[in-house]
């Protein structure tokens, strides 16, 4: 299907944001059917194929999988699109008051999803703030009282918001707490207990995770307000590339001279940098491919997924984790038996099931041209 000439788009879109975003929330959706978890049990496990479908899993600790770029892409794709909701906000005669009133009931309705996410996953009432909605109601804040200034201020303000984490975690002092890069012992860890009364004990995840990825919403409205400044498509790839291979290789250096151990779970400044350096190569990569050589006939899968992120994000963890993946399993299971099929193909084409009923529900929203926004 071409895009662009269909009814749905408009022809100055941005199909490479529109895919972008599409991508990332079709991998997250899969991994609420749990297909990455299938995908790594008998016989797949302990053959070389393992290895593959282990980088659709976050690592332990110190080291970095392409999961572990899922949520920094999701917070990048938002900064990116911030300057073009912005433009076409003022376009139809928003004020700059209505804007910011609009981001920061958006930013209370994010947190507000996160919360009740952990709520439906422990199945009660609980004060958790490790979500990645609660995290992106911190980091939109910051990112839009930023876009108003030069691109060098932001960029700076985002290489300061790593510092002070590097600071943090360093020179923290309380005892149990004060060992910067060590699970559930750090700055990170204490923060949580004084915000939840909890850690995430086994996880190592922490809520002040949202300061220092406030730099990958920051570098997506710089690389969106690349995307809108009218120069040319070969100048614009030329400054995402550069831009990205120089924290790439600025994250990789700090972890491979163990200065600074890059780590996920706290959103280390290493995995920061190398992990806003695959975002922006991605964006590039995408914008090169898709709306400067055209190739884009195949990615409309992928879109209509992109166009409703927020709902099907929140479905597939509400709905499908509670009600659907089993409610399928019971018709699959039952008659994949009749044929003594293996529990591992029972388990695969159940959540590949799963996954095809969701994506059929956001082609019937695209469809009906049913949006949910925030």
């Amino acid at each position: 299907m071409n895009l662009k000439s269909s009814k749905f788009f408009s022809e100055d879109r941005l199909l490479s944001l529109d895919f972008f975003r599409g991508i990332t929330m079709f991998l997250l959706v899969a991994e609420g059917t749990h297909l990455w978890s299938v995908l790594v049990q008998p016989p797949i496990a302990g053959t070389v194929y393992e290895n593959f479908f282990l980088q659709f899993h976050h690592h332990p600790w110190n080291g970095l999988r392409f999961w572990d770029l899922i949520q920094p892409f999701f917070m990048f794709i938002v900064g990116v699109a911030m300057p073009f909701s912005y433009a076409k906000r003022k376009k139809r005669g928003d004020s700059d008051s209505a804007i910011t009133r609009h981001i920061i009931k958006r930013c209370i309705i994010l947190l507000a999803f996160g919360v009740g996410l952990h709520c439906v996953y422990k199945q009660k009432l609980v004060w958790e703030l490790w979500n990645v909605l609660s995290q992106l109601s911190v980091t939109i804040l910051i990112a839009y009282f930023l876009m108003r200034y030069k691109w060098s201020t932001q960029i700076i303000v985002s290489i300061g918001l790593l510092l002070l984490t590097e600071v943090l975690y360093r020179t923290f002092p309380l005892e149990g707490y004060n060992q910067p890069f060590i699970k559930d012992h750090n700055f990170g860890s204490w923060m949580d207990m004084m915000l939840m009364g909890k850690i995430n004990n086994g996880g190592g995840w922490v809520t002040i995770n949202c300061i220092p990825t406030a730099a990958h919403t920051i570098w997506g409205v710089v690389a969106g307000q690349l995307l809108q400044s009218g120069k040319s498509p070969t100048k614009i790839v030329k400054g995402l590339v550069i831009g990205g291979l120089i924290i790439l290789v600025f994250g990789y250096l700090l972890d491979w001279t163990s200065v600074t151990p890059i780590i996920k779970r706290i959103s280390t400044s290493s995995f920061v940098l190398a992990s806003g350096g695959w975002a922006l190569l991605a964006l590039a990569f995408c914008y090169w491919l898709i709306d400067i050589k055209k190739v884009n006939q195949w990615i409309f899968p992928f879109v209509i997924v992109g166009t409703n992120s927020i709902f099907i994000y929140l479905f597939s963890n509400t709905v499908g984790g509670q009600w659907l993946n089993g409610f399928v399993s019971i018709f699959t299971t039952s008659f994949l038996n009749w044929f003594n099929t293996p529990e591992f193909l029972i388990n695969l084409i159940s959540a590949l099931s799963v996954l095809y009923l969701e994506w059929l529900l956001c082609y019937y929203l695209f469809l009906k041209r049913i949006f949910f926004r925030v």
